[in-house]
């Protein structure tokens, strides 16, 4: 129950509610997360800063890479999956971690079914699969064929309010409530009007998503801002493999075109389409023995190198060639909706296409039951590092690593309830509400796109650092734009400390100064803030519960 604390117009809390486990976010991940701790028996706040399926779970299109039993090919298994995983990777996958996630798969789907998601039959009367970029075998489940993300969230909100589960919609976590011991206890947060609340709980899951809005182009919504990745750091966590932001090869391009552009699937080239340029000429020939196939990582990087080069006068986009595809409408009707708006048909006219900011493959440093190095933060889903993606995610891995983890989370924070090992939420500190250092959007969004996309080097991260403490002035905390604005700036100058320190290419890291990878750099980089507010190199802290 919420009390009143204050004066609507002072800048401290003007309510103040209870919770066991507040789930900041509602995508795959918090939703899975917040359903499995309330059947535990947990009192379950979920905050989402917009309406409660506007999360960037209903925009995945491809689907959920996972081996089921007795559904798919002999030849195909878990082992399989993992070998494809750690490839994708590049060395910096935790083999563990990844072999836990992905076995957890068949389990965590056939609980999403039982709760109502369903995926497209084939003819046999097996679920219907296919194959996406980096997967040696068609073990990709789908939902009304290229609205996955849509189906699953469709799913869990249905669960979610069926179970009753509370969501406080248009409110955005701010900071987090700490212990004289610094436990996390409860966070902030404020309304679409700018008026502050306070959830005091013993536990706080950051289910928050990416950091796609660090870019002009992003297959992300509006929303994708990092603000639990900010949170997380201001807590005193640590983030690591955030460097490795993955461009998804294809989101439609329209010229001009800024923020969430429409994503082309993987599946889509899975099926058969090819990436050609303005001269009918193939990307990916020569490039990777998968051809069209290979990880985003390296088509991204392809496509960027064909632009440059510009064959046939395109110098910002190549095209998608679907036109042999069959019943392409029936199969991508997500897809082939957007392109009619631009009065495309992929049945006669190749698809424009170009990369864009699509998936942060790393985050909060956590086990892969969601627990961070700070007592009572839990992360899960795009905002975690669990070690699952490494320096590049293998398509459709993220729904199925929310669905994991989200079920294990919860759990997680019962277990830790149950042993005592959590804060008395009485005892967290109000964080202050004054300010934070803060880039205007634009100019941020600008600076990252030039130096810090796919392709980067010494002086042009150097650029962009520059231009980050030139614009960055202290700005009161007291809008959500406000809030978002500050959570950009913090990762995007996190991000720029990572990828000047790492100097080599690996994965979707690209240096153009240092374009070969280099046996010294197979490691992780930890970051956290220093007592100054400034992103810094840390030494890694070992994580308890590790499955």
């Amino acid at each position: 129950m919420s009390t009143p604390v204050n004066d609507p117009q002072a800048k401290t809390p003007v309510w103040e509610a209870r919770a066991d486990l507040v789930v900041i976010g509602s995508g795959v991940a918090g939703l899975t997360a917040a359903l499995r701790a309330q059947a535990l028996g947990l009192h379950v706040l979920v905050v989402t800063k917009a309406a409660v399926a506007d999360g960037n779970t209903r925009w995945a299109q491809g689907g959920v890479a996972v081996v089921l039993e007795n559904e798919h090919d002999l030849d195909d298994s878990v082992e399989k999956h993992a070998e494809d995983t750690f490839t994708a990777g590049a060395g910096l996958v935790d083999e563990v971690a990844a072999r836990s996630i992905l076995d957890g798969g068949p389990a965590a789907i056939a609980r999403l079914r039982a709760d109502g998601a369903t995926f497209d039959s084939s003819g046999d009367g097996l679920l219907a699969r296919t194959r996406e970029g980096g997967h040696s075998a068609f073990r990709v489940i789908h939902a009304g064929g290229d609205a996955t993300g849509a189906e699953v969230e469709r799913a869990l909100v249905a669960q979610a309010g069926q179970a009753r589960v509370p969501v406080l919609e248009h409110h955005i976590a701010v900071d987090a409530l700490r212990t004289p011991g610094g436990r996390v206890a409860g966070v902030t947060v404020l309304d679409s009007g700018g008026v502050p609340g306070v959830v005091r709980a013993p536990a706080v899951l950051l289910a928050s998503g990416g950091v796609g809005q660090l870019y002009q182009a992003t297959s992300n919504p509006e929303i994708a801002t990092g603000d639990g990745l900010a949170l997380a750091l201001r807590a005193g966590a640590t983030v690591a493999d955030i460097e490795f932001v993955q461009f998804h090869p294809t989101v439609l391009y329209t010229p001009g075109a800024r923020g969430r552009c429409p994503l082309v699937t993987e599946a889509v080239r899975g099926e058969g389409a090819t990436l050609v340029d303005g001269a009918g000429v193939s990307v990916m020939h020569g490039v990777h023995p998968l051809g069209d196939l290979a990880p985003r990582d390296v088509v991204s990087a392809a496509i960027t190198r064909r632009m440059l080069t510009a064959p046939g006068g395109v110098d910002d986009h190549v095209f998608l060639d679907a036109t042999g595809i069959a019943g392409f409408a029936q199969r991508f009707p997500t897809v082939f909706a957007a392109c009619a708006v631009l009065g495309l048909d992929p049945a006669r006219d190749p698809i424009p296409v170009t990369p864009a900011a699509h998936f942060s493959c790393g985050g909060v440093v956590t086990t892969v039951d969601g627990r961070s190095s700070v007592p009572g933060l839990y992360a899960a889903g795009e905002v975690a590092r669990t070690g699952l993606h490494g320096a590049n995610r293998l398509a459709s891995n993220s729904l199925l690593e929310g669905l994991v983890v989200g079920q294990r989370v919860a759990e997680a924070v019962s277990a830790d309830l149950a042993a005592g090992l959590l804060a008395d939420p009485s005892r967290g500190r109000l964080p202050s509400w004054t300010t934070a250092p803060t880039a205007e959007r634009d100019a941020l969004q600008r600076v990252m796109s030039r130096y810090a996309a796919i392709g980067r080097d010494a002086d042009g991260l150097a650029a962009a650092g520059s231009v980050l403490d030139l614009s960055t002035q202290d700005s009161p905390l007291w809008t959500h734009a406000a809030v978002e604005d500050a959570a950009l700036t913090v990762v995007a100058q996190a991000l720029l400390t990572a990828a000047d320190r790492r100097t080599e290419s690996r994965g979707c890291h690209v240096r153009t100064d240092f374009p070969a990878p280099a046996e010294t750099w197979r490691r992780s980089q930890h970051i956290r803030l220093s007592l100054s507010g400034q992103p810094v190199l840390a030494d890694p802290i070992p994580l308890e519960g590790v499955a």
